[in-house]
């Protein structure tokens, strides 16, 4: 198959209609009120980074709602709670400080993106602000905001990801520990698996 390679190609095939005014202008380069509002009300934001070679991630973070604390209208701050210490999105960050965030508010269709540049930082004070019952994260990602817009509902209008009558039933798919064995070949059993994964997200959540 052929693929496109330049911008004008781009926009030979997209050509009509073009962008409006408005969602021209509706990109703002600090936060108002509403952004702040709906950073305090989402539970979750996805963090697309790259390692500026080509390399690229897409990271999910979760916690209760306001967990990114706002430092200033053009400031954020992202808890980095325990994981599997691959620290994807943080090495790339330390190569390539340009991330891609994705915040949604459970039922609500429309999100909010912001673009910036993200940097670590293990500032005790900062930690010891987003702690949860005396846990502090060991790092926080501290973003610049330099674009920060409402998108539109389209994607979640067309899957109808809030609607549960459209979702699987669970017992349907496998488990985590069902996929990891198969994948890995691993001689423990998908139940063992699985009991391990539990016992993990009891002791290390935050």
């Amino acid at each position: 198959m052929e693929f496109l390679t330049t911008r004008d190609e781009l926009r030979t095939i997209y050509k009509t209609p073009r962008p409006t005014d408005g969602s021209i202008r509706k990109e703002l380069k600090a936060l108002d009120g509403h952004c702040r509002s709906f950073i305090g009300k989402s539970p979750f934001v996805l963090i697309g980074s790259s390692d500026g070679a080509g390399n690229a991630d897409v990271t999910p973070k979760g916690d209760k709602p306001g967990f990114t604390a706002i430092l200033d209208n053009s400031t954020i701050a992202i808890p980095d709670r325990p994981g599997n210490n691959r620290l994807d999105t943080l090495e790339n960050i330390i190569r390539n400080p340009s991330v891609g965030l994705l915040f949604l508010i459970p039922g609500m269709n429309e999100t909010l993106r912001i673009n910036g540049d993200a940097r670590i930082t293990v500032d005790a004070t900062l930690r010891e602000r987003l702690a949860v019952d005396g846990k502090e994260p060991l790092s926080v990602v501290v973003v610049t905001v330099k674009a920060a817009y409402m998108h539109c509902a389209k994607a979640f209008m067309r899957s109808d990801l809030w609607k549960p009558e459209t979702w699987y039933d669970r017992a349907t798919l496998p488990t985590l520990g069902q996929i990891i064995r198969d994948q890995l070949a691993l001689a423990e059993s998908a139940g063992e698996i699985d009991r391990e994964l539990d016992d993990d997200y009891r002791q290390t959540m935050w």
